[in-house]
């Protein structure tokens, strides 16, 4: 189990690890720590910036100009033989000076034998090949919620004195206020309790969603995730009862009471099936069911044009979507995201294999509650690895809707555009779209309007069923290859609906023939 950041951080100074890379946006936050460590120990703190030189903390005014340059910090370093932790802020641009990096393994055989320890502090991790071997590498953990309680406890008795600013908050609403902090930085937990102020005048229940629109920045600068806002029920989705049941019963599945019972967090899912079935609509819809932000993951921004940067892509967004959990990462139609892995070692000299290995990793051994919604049309791309059990809870899969099932989908969509689905025949429009995905079976709705508009009258049955039988849907044009899903899913994949796939193709459901 791994230590908390600071006790980890003491205990490499107690055991006289002579460096030790911090990785972390707050400088502030983490300099406290150490500062708090130091007098514990009885040393020194004493900071380095290429901007002031080498300065003691408690003498911020007594800087060294001259230790400005790299070499010369690291020269006072070797000079001095008083007990001390010497921080070196966002040294790591000075790391790809070969001068800088042999200057500090030399320094390093000294501190081994002193109680001087060097931390190098920055937001970014950089490790010489050199000095692998020597550095200790820390990435300081974001605040727990009793940090973030005790800011917030600081900022109402700040604004409690004044007279315009209303504070009404219970320990249900500050829970709220918190957990919807939890991922911030300090600073920007700070910001965003400041934010709600400034935009309402008070601090209460309404907050919350102003809260987590700091997170949504926090998703914008990853630049590989997005944000996405939804507006979709479970309600707007048609069929798969089966799906719809085991999302129902894990509803909360992330809160303190499921803790408490000894539940773990969900894991995610993967939806195989036709395209145009509901997969998509699905991944929203959970985050509306579940009041979870939804992250879209792309693929495709995760390869850059330098090598090793994909790597890093990679890393960065799962540390991004994290840094928001519990939230829900949709990556949609993830065979194609995969389709070079086989072949990445003559291709791009493994950096797609590489990236999603560590993905296929974290899959499997997360911890932090992000749930993985994953959707695919086209099995024989995916990697076996994929498959295996562990990475996600269930593999549901979604065939074509069944006539009650098609029943919903055209009350959804008729009464979506301001119609009442009661004055259509809807037993003649599941007879014509036998066959019809749901996405087929809304554009046949639309395509209907248009028509109508078109001759200037209201939309009737008439018109939908004239585009449902001028339409040729997808299980007519790919009809080998559903039939083959199908067959691959009756043994392999939970269906999302009642029905068996395989029981579908026995009995004559869902018959490919329009």
């Amino acid at each position: 189990m791994r230590l908390p950041c600071d006790k980890e951080i003491d205990i490499f100074i107690r055991a006289r690890y002579p460096l030790i890379s911090v990785i972390s946006h707050e400088e502030q936050r983490v300099i406290k720590t150490l500062a708090e460590q130091a007098a514990s120990r009885d040393k020194q703190l004493v900071l380095w910036s290429v901007t002031c030189g080498i300065h003691r903390q408690d003498e911020p005014d007594k800087v060294d100009a001259v230790t400005r340059d790299p070499l010369a910090a690291l020269n006072y370093i070797e000079k001095q033989t008083y007990p001390a932790i010497f921080v070196f802020k966002d040294f790591h641009p000075f790391l790809a000076d070969h001068v800088v990096v042999r200057k500090l393994r030399d320094l390093l055989s000294n501190l081994k034998n002193t109680y001087e320890t060097l931390v190098l502090l920055s937001p970014v991790l950089n490790v010489p090949v050199e000095l692998e071997k020597d550095m200790a590498v820390v990435e300081f953990d974001l605040p727990s919620k009793e940090e973030l309680g005790r800011l917030l406890e600081d900022i109402i008795k700040v604004v409690s004195n004044t007279p315009d600013i209303q504070v009404n908050l219970n320990q249900q609403i500050k829970d709220q206020l918190l957990d919807a902090a939890l991922g911030l930085t300090l600073n920007e937990a700070e910001n965003a309790f400041a934010r709600s102020i400034v935009v309402d005048k008070s601090l209460g229940p309404e907050d919350v969603g102003l809260v987590l629109a700091e997170k949504e920045q926090l998703i914008r600068k990853s630049a590989i995730l997005e944000y996405y806002h939804v507006d979709e029920k479970l309600a707007d989705v048609g069929g798969l009862d089966s799906l719809k049941d085991w999302l129902s019963r894990r509803v909360l599945a992330f809160s303190e009471q499921a803790r408490a019972f000894g539940l773990p967090a969900p894991r995610g899912i993967l939806l195989i099936g036709v395209q145009g079935c509901g997969k998509s609509l699905v991944c929203k819809a959970i985050s509306g069911m579940w009041k979870l932000p939804l992250l879209r993951f792309d693929v495709g921004k995760v390869f850059g044009g330098i090598i090793g940067s994909s790597e890093e892509n990679m890393r960065r967004a799962i540390r991004a979507a994290e840094s928001i959990a519990p939230a829900i990462l949709w990556i949609d139609e993830i065979e194609k995201a995969m389709s070079g892995v086989a072949s990445s070692n003559f291709s791009d000299a493994g950096t797609s294999a590489r990236v999603f290995s560590t993905f296929l990793t974290w899959l499997q051994e997360k911890t932090k509650p992000v749930f993985v919604v994953a959707t695919a049309n086209n099995i024989p791309m995916l990697p076996p690895e994929l498959l295996r059990k562990g990475r996600f809870d269930e593999i549901f899969f979604v065939d074509l809707p069944e006539v009650e099932e098609r029943r919903q989908v055209f009350n959804i969509h008729i009464a979506k555009r301001g119609r009442d689905p009661a004055k259509y025949d809807l037993d003649l429009l599941c007879r014509y779209s036998e066959g019809f995905s749901g996405a087929e079976i809304e554009q046949a709705v639309i395509a209907g309007m248009f028509d109508a508009f078109f001759q200037k009258k209201e939309l009737t049955t008439g018109d939908i069923a004239a585009s449902l039988k001028a339409s040729v849907p997808l299980s007519r044009t790919m009809k080998e290859n559903i039939t083959a899903l199908r067959e691959w899913a009756s043994s392999r994949a939970r269906p999302a609906s009642n029905l068996n796939p395989a029981a579908c193709i026995k009995q004559g459901h869902g018959k490919l023939e329009v």
